[in-house]
């Protein structure tokens, strides 16, 4: 049985927008917050590295790759949820273009989407889907999964068990991450 140890990728000049299928590189903040990670997995058994597609975290995942000196696995599956027409916008942009909407959204998250968005229960199967195939890879001990704060958030609440402000909490900062073992977490 794997164990998969997710990982947030690095800030990129995004931080504070809704980003989701946008594709913005990693800043230099984000830069000096990979170099911090990489400290932090000095140890940690890694056998191969699987990455949402997406710039920032390909960036983060290269440069585990580079350090455990492995390649890493582009996974489409592994990206964060789209949000449609807000995509880029800050929530004050968002407020600012339809209050009413942006209103009955906060109130009803996850159950409604963003304008044209994915809905979150595509998304929530999305990400389990993916999560449950990598589990079961043979020969594979110790993933690393380079991977966005959404769907970190999903693994946190629906297989480990965490109401949503735990998982808000936990997966909040950039480079941040967390090890998943099917039937047994450790969070």
């Amino acid at each position: 049985m794997n164990t998969l140890l997710f990982i947030r990728h690095a800030e990129t000049d995004m931080a504070g927008r809704f980003c989701g299928h946008s594709d913005p590189p990693v800043n230099e903040s984000g830069r000096r917050q990979i170099e911090a990670l990489l400290e932090a997995l000095e140890g940690k058994p890694i056998d191969a590295i699987y990455t949402s597609d997406l710039s920032r975290a390909l960036t983060t995942a290269g440069a585990i790759a580079e350090r455990f000196q492995l390649s890493s696995i582009s996974v489409p599956a592994l990206r964060e949820i789209s949000f449609g027409e807000w995509e880029g916008l800050s929530w004050h942009e968002i407020e600012s273009r339809d209050a009413v909407y942006a209103q009955k959204w906060s109130e009803s998250y996850p159950h409604l989407p963003a304008p044209g968005g994915e809905p979150f229960e595509e998304f929530q199967s999305r990400v389990i889907k993916d999560v449950e195939y990598l589990l079961a890879l043979p020969y594979r001990n110790h993933l690393a999964i380079v991977t966005h704060a959404g769907v970190m958030r999903v693994v946190l609440q629906t297989l480990c068990g965490l109401d949503e402000k735990t998982a808000w909490e936990r997966t909040r900062s950039y480079c941040c991450f967390f090890e998943y073992k099917q039937k047994e977490s450790s969070v």
